[in-house]
């Protein structure tokens, strides 16, 4: 059984084409052969139809149902339509949780309304009385010092050039 197995999913097998009798193509190459011989014999394509557990058979019209009960494929629809109702009967199965949040004392609009009377200021801490201090933290190693100006600011002496 596990050496059928292995030949089915060998992509080097040749596969013989429904379309003509003569192509025998390899497994990896046939979806597209498929689609290249459906165009090239359409009058054999209108005789054929597709297998609705397999893409790749195509048996002609009148022999479908008996292809439909015997298809090797079936199985592995069948095994995975039991394996979801197998899992739907389980979440049913499983309690609702009951988990609730606890109380929150927390009021975010309030807390925002107290701070727009108190913007972010790099250097600057709030000490919850609505009041900046100016608080010093010094974060550099020591013997190194911060620019005293921004390297993007404009110079007074320009500014004062520009003005009328």
């Amino acid at each position: 059984c596990s050496s059928i197995l292995l030949d089915v999913f060998d992509p080097e097998r040749l596969v013989q084409c429904p379309y003509n009798k003569h192509h025998q193509i390899r497994a990896r190459r046939f979806p597209y052969h498929l689609v290249k011989c459906r165009k090239s014999y359409p009058r054999v394509a209108k005789e054929l139809t597709t297998c609705p557990f397999n893409a790749r058979h195509l048996v002609p019209q009148a022999d479908l149902r008996d292809h439909i009960s015997n298809c090797h494929d079936k199985r592995f629809i069948e095994e995975d339509i039991v394996s979801e109702s197998s899992d739907f009967q389980r979440r049913q199965m499983n309690p609702v949780s009951t988990w609730q949040a606890p109380p929150c004392d927390e009021d975010w609009d309030t807390e925002s309304r107290e701070q727009l009377t108190s913007p972010f200021v790099l250097g600057m801490a709030n000490d919850g009385l609505k009041s900046a201090t100016l608080e010093h933290k010094d974060y550099l190693p020591a013997g190194l010092r911060a620019p005293e100006s921004s390297p993007y600011s404009v110079p007074e002496k320009a500014v004062s050039k520009k003005a009328p």
